[in-house]
């Protein structure tokens, strides 16, 4: 069963915005007391970290290439992360996804090997 859902990719012009939304589905399964990354994926690339945010939302993490354009959120009575994304580049263009850590309460990393759930993945295409 599906147990992270991406939603909230499209086709945005240079300059423009685009929020993404990362949910858990199940009963069972829950994100709130683990770190939740988003990653993307560009074609013929490999896939790389773009941010992450701790259990309680109180840490952030932003790779260079994001930082002071993109922004992590989380509201854990919904289950779900956010990502804002402002000023997107065409060089934004990618697969994004989100990311369950392994363990509870740890900060997580940049490296997609710690991370133990993943959704299907939205696209973001950005146009110049």
């Amino acid at each position: 069963q599906v147990q992270l859902v991406e939603s909230g990719g499209g086709l945005v012009q240079a300059g423009g915005s685009l929020r993404l939304s990362c949910a858990a589905s199940g009963r069972a399964f829950s994100i709130s007391n683990y770190v939740i990354a988003w990653f993307r994926q560009a074609p013929g690339k490999q896939r790389e970290f773009v941010t992450r945010i701790n259990w309680s939302g109180s840490i952030t993490i932003y790779a260079d290439s994001v930082k002071g354009r993109f922004t992590i959120s989380r509201d854990n009575a919904k289950n779900t992360v956010y990502l804002q994304m402002n000023s997107l580049k065409p060089e934004d263009t990618a697969v994004y996804y989100c990311a369950r850590g392994k363990f509870m309460y740890v900060a997580g990393s940049i490296y997609p090997t710690d991370y133990n759930y993943w959704g299907q993945g939205t696209q973001v295409t950005v146009s110049a």
